[in-house]
C-alpha cells in the first residue's frame, strides 16, 4: 500500500512539474497525438506541443517505463518531435557554424556527428546541440524549449557573416521519433532497407535513408539513456505508420517525457 502511494505521489509531482511550465498558447500537436491517445497517453503541456509524460496501462507509468529501456533486450520509443530539426546550407556554413558553436565541425567526416553548445558572443552556453555532417548539407537538432530563442540567436549572427550561408527550419514537417534500450537495433532494424548495415552504424552517425518503405527519411544513432538508441527523422505525413510499425514489435513500449526525463540519470 506504501509503494502504491509513493508511485502515486511521484506521478503527480511528474505532472506538476511539466504543467509548471504550460502557458496559454495553443499547444501543437505532433503527428502522433492521436495515436498517443490511443494508447494511454497522458498528454501535458511541453515546449508548446502536447506530449504524453506516462501512458495508463499494464506496463505504463514513469518507473515502469524506465525499467521496461534499461531491460535487457527491450527498446523505448519517445516522441520528440518537438525538437528543432535545422539543415544548413551553403558553401561556407562550416565556417559560419563554427563561429557560434562549439567543436571542430571542419573535422567531421561525412555522415558523423557530435554533441556541441551553441554559445553567445561571451562564450556562454545558449543551448546544447548534436551537428551531424550530412553531405550536401550539415543536419542539427536543438531543444525544443529553446530552437526559437536558438534561431533568432542564428539569425543574427547570420546578418553579420559575409559568407554564403543558408538555414532551413524543418518546422513540423518532419517529425522526430528517439528509440532507446538494447533491443532498439533490432526493432529499427525491421524498418530499414534490405542491406543496410545497422551492426557497423557507429555510435553519432547518422545517414538519409528508406524508414519502412518511406522515402525522405533520416536515421541517427545516438541516444541520452545510457542505452543503445537512434533518433529517426521522418515526414510528417508517414510518422504514424512508422510508429505502429515499431509498436508491432512486442519488445517496443511508448514511454513518455517522465521516463525520458529520469532515464538521463
Amino acid at each position: 500500500m506504501l509503494s502504491r502511494t509513493l508511485r502515486t505521489e511521484a506521478t503527480s509531482k511528474v505532472k506538476r512539474a511539466f504543467f509548471a511550465t504550460a502557458s496559454s498558447e495553443t499547444l501543437v500537436k505532433t503527428a502522433l497525438n492521436d495515436l498517443h491517445k490511443d494508447l494511454g497517453g497522458d498528454m501535458v503541456p511541453f515546449a508548446g506541443y502536447e506530449l504524453p509524460v506516462l501512458y495508463k496501462g499494464e506496463n505504463g507509468g514513469v518507473m515502469k517505463e524506465h525499467l521496461w529501456c534499461r531491460a535487457e533486450g527491450k527498446a523505448s520509443m519517445f516522441d520528440v518531435s518537438h525538437m528543432g530539426q535545422i539543415r544548413w546550407h551553403g558553401k561556407d556554413r562550416v565556417k559560419f557554424l563554427e563561429k557560434i558553436v562549439v567543436g571542430d565541425i571542419e573535422g567531421l567526416a561525412p555522415n558523423h556527428g557530435l554533441l556541441s553548445l551553441v554559445t553567445n558572443s561571451n562564450g556562454g552556453i545558449i543551448d546544447d546541440t548534436v551537428i551531424t555532417n550530412a553531405g550536401d548539407y550539415i543536419y542539427m537538432v536543438v531543444n525544443g524549449a529553446t530552437k526559437f530563442g536558438d534561431m533568432e540567436h542564428f539569425k543574427a549572427n547570420m546578418a553579420d557573416f559575409d559568407g554564403d550561408v543558408t538555414m532551413e527550419y524543418l518546422e513540423d514537417d518532419m517529425q522526430l521519433l528517439a528509440i532507446q534500450g538494447s533491443g532498439a537495433a533490432n526493432a529499427v532494424g525491421k524498418i530499414l532497407p534490405a542491406g543496410f548495415d545497422l551492426t557497423n552504424m557507429a555510435f553519432m552517425t547518422g545517414v538519409d535513408t528508406t524508414l519502412d518503405g518511406v522515402e525522405g527519411c533520416r536515421i541517427t544513432r545516438c541516444g541520452y539513456t545510457g542505452e543503445d538508441g537512434f533518433e529517426i527523422a521522418m515526414p510528417f505525413d508517414s510518422a504514424v505508420s512508422i510508429a505502429s510499425k515499431l509498436l508491432e514489435d512486442p519488445t517496443v513500449l511508448p514511454t513518455g517525457l517522465g521516463a525520458r526525463d529520469s532515464l538521463r540519470l
